[in-house]
């Protein structure tokens, strides 16, 4: 089996490069390729996704695309509605976010993260929010991760 590994963005996904070059010397169906793969990623639009084309036989041309997750950033600033982080989080914010949305994002995360639990999911994606400059329920997101680990904020063990 032949695996091709890459990022493309969400939905936009071409026969140019890192694509076309990789799999053209495979004899795959090029262009039902990129189509499939821009089926499966239009949900991330805008976003840089990782996709692997698995060739499960070359000699029936054979394969299976899978995609992952994007970069817990890149579902932040989604979610925030912004382009970039602030690169000065502690002295501007760049957007806001309730705790719900930062649920929705670590769930969405929950099997690339290092945590066990949702809780230390919250605490992971809420680690990249402060980095970012995004803050939640106007809060500073360090402020959330101190509450949510003083027990003052539940956001569940599961």
């Amino acid at each position: 089996m032949v695996a091709v590994k890459t990022m493309v963005e969400g939905g936009k996904a071409t026969t140019g490069p890192p694509l076309g070059p990789a799999l053209g010397p495979l004899g795959l169906n090029l262009g039902q390729v990129i189509k499939d793969i821009n089926e499966k990623t239009k949900s991330f639009a805008g976003m840089q996704v990782p996709v692997t084309v698995n060739v499960v036989d070359p000699s029936t041309k054979k394969y299976e695309i899978i995609i992952g997750v994007p970069p817990t950033s890149a579902l932040l600033k989604k979610e925030a509605g912004i382009e970039k982080g602030s690169g000065k989080n502690k002295e501007s914010y760049a957007g806001n976010l309730t705790l719900d949305q930062v649920k929705k994002v670590a769930e969405s995360k929950k099997s690339a993260l290092l945590s066990y639990n949702m809780k230390g999911a919250v605490l992971e994606v809420l680690g990249t929010a402060l980095s970012l400059g995004i803050t939640v329920d106007g809060t500073n997101a360090a402020e959330i991760q101190h509450k949510i680990k003083a027990g003052e904020i539940d956001v569940g063990e599961n």
